[in-house]
Parts: structure tokens; C-alpha cells; sequence
């Protein structure tokens, strides 16, 4: 019986709401400036949890791909999303669940396509920030995605949309504040099929908390999918070890078989 309230006690937590943001951003970290004046946010980055996996409260269950076993399941995660639940229109809602059903074949970053933003940040795969007065460049392991956010050009809007859209940054105080536009409607947030449309809106927040933490927000707002905008928050962890760096993971040749399978079954036919 004990066991069985402690177990209850940890799913119930699991699908609570996020965690709040880390105590050490109200301390009033000051982080160390480049030449030009501006909170320094040079090095790797990388997320820790499982939002990759869903950004919702979620225990932990199989996989989808029964064979793998317990290496395959799902870990559990309290979620990050704040508030504990994404506002999903109801019709909408059964198209996340449809895409959870269909994961496999759906999932986006299956077939290696760039994973978008904000789903970029977390996924399970470092990533780097190269910063410059003008601009700053984030690059990701995965699939080699990166992106360029274009500082103080509030005017320059996006020439086409793209998988990880158009970034335009600016400084508040200690934070770097990159509005997000012009996304395609192909990303997801994560793994369980949460999805946005095309009128995705993203204002992500990056602000120092440590000598090697980041705090990071992500503002949602897409009026075709949510009933009201939405936000996530999470902590990001500088890579200290030596020689820490970006390794390749250009994943189209694990991919080709999905990608292009049906096209070879044809010729062959």
C-alpha cells in the first residue's frame, strides 16, 4: 500500500504544472560582457529532461517500437510547459492526439527534416552560440540546423518562411529576446505530436542565471491552433568539459530508407 501512494504521489507530480523558473535568475546574476557591452552567451548550450520526448507532465511509458524494450521506453518528465497544459482547440486536440498515434511516420525530425523552434533548444543534442554586435548565430547538432538572428533590425522581415524561421533579436537588461516568424507549419514541438500551424508566433527569452546557466522562456502564440498563447520554461547547461564542442550529426543518410523508400519500391516495380 505504501508503495502504491508513493507511486501515486510521483504521477500526480509528473502531470502537475512545470516548475517555476530557477531561483538563481531572482538573484540578480550579472553575466560577463563582450566588447560591446552585452551579457556574454558564447559556448554549448544544452538542454536537460525529456521535452524532447513531450512538453507536457507525462509518466513514463513504452515505446513505440516494442522491440527495443525497456532502452525504447519513455522516461517520465514533469513537463514545461507553464501551467501544465498546452490550450489546444478542440479540433485541433484530436489532430496532436492523431499525430501521437502515428508518431513514427509523422514525426518531422524522423525523417531529419531541421526540428524548428522552439523544438530545436531541447532536443537531446547540443547546440552553440556565436555572438557579434550585429548578429548571432545559434547552430545545432542536430541534422546541422542553424540560425542567424539578425540584432536590432526590427524592420527586416523574413523573405521567405522556413524550418527555422526569422529571428530578430534585441537586449533587455540581461536578457536576449528573438522574435520568431515566418515558420512552416512541418515542425513539431516534440516527440508526442504537439503541433502549431503556420501562424506560429515564437518570442524566445535567454537569460543568464549562472556563470554556466541559462534561463530559457519560449512565448507560443498561434491563433489557428490555441485558444490563448501559451508559454514554456526551462534551464539550459553550458558544456564545460575540455575541448567541448558541436560533432556532426547529419542524419539524412539514417533517413534515406523513409524518405525516399517508396520512391526506389516504384523504379523497381
Amino acid at each position: 500500500m505504501r508503495m502504491f501512494f508513493q507511486t501515486a504521489a510521483v504521477v500526480a507530480l509528473a502531470l502537475g504544472p512545470a516548475p517555476q523558473a530557477p531561483a538563481a535568475e531572482a538573484g540578480g546574476y550579472k553575466a560577463p560582457r563582450t566588447p560591446d557591452g552585452n551579457p556574454d552567451l558564447n559556448g554549448i548550450w544544452q538542454a536537460l529532461g525529456s521535452a524532447h520526448w513531450n512538453i507536457e507532465g507525462h509518466s513514463a511509458e513504452a515505446g513505440p517500437i516494442v522491440e527495443l524494450g525497456a532502452l525504447g521506453a519513455i522516461p517520465g518528465g514533469l513537463g514545461v510547459v507553464e501551467g501544465g497544459e498546452i490550450p489546444y482547440k478542440p479540433e485541433a486536440l484530436k489532430i496532436r492526439n492523431e499525430n501521437r498515434k502515428n508518431r513514427l511516420k509523422k514525426d518531422p525530425a524522423v525523417k531529419c527534416y531541421m526540428p524548428g523552434v522552439p523544438r530545436a533548444t531541447y532536443m537531446p543534442f547540443p547546440f552553440q552560440i556565436v555572438q557579434t554586435p550585429e548578429h548571432i548565430l545559434i547552430s545545432y547538432e542536430f541534422a546541422g540546423s542553424a540560425r542567424v538572428v539578425y540584432m536590432n533590425r526590427p524592420d527586416f522581415e523574413a523573405p521567405v518562411d522556413s524550418w527555422m524561421g526569422h529571428s530578430r533579436g534585441k537586449w533587455e537588461g540581461e536578457t536576449l529576446v528573438v522574435d520568431v516568424t515566418a515558420l512552416i507549419d512541418q515542425t513539431w514541438f516534440d516527440r508526442a505530436g504537439n503541433f502549431h500551424s503556420d501562424r506560429l508566433h515564437v518570442v524566445e527569452r535567454y537569460t543568464p542565471a549562472g556563470p554556466n546557466l541559462l534561463l530559457y522562456e519560449a512565448a507560443i502564440e498561434d491563433p489557428e491552433v490555441f485558444t490563448r498563447p501559451w508559454k514554456i520554461v526551462m534551464p539550459l547547461y553550458r558544456r564545460v568539459e575540455k575541448n567541448a564542442q558541436l560533432l556532426e550529426f547529419k542524419c539524412v543518410e539514417f533517413a534515406e530508407e523513409l524518405m525516399y523508400g517508396h520512391l526506389r519500391k516504384k523504379t523497381e516495380e
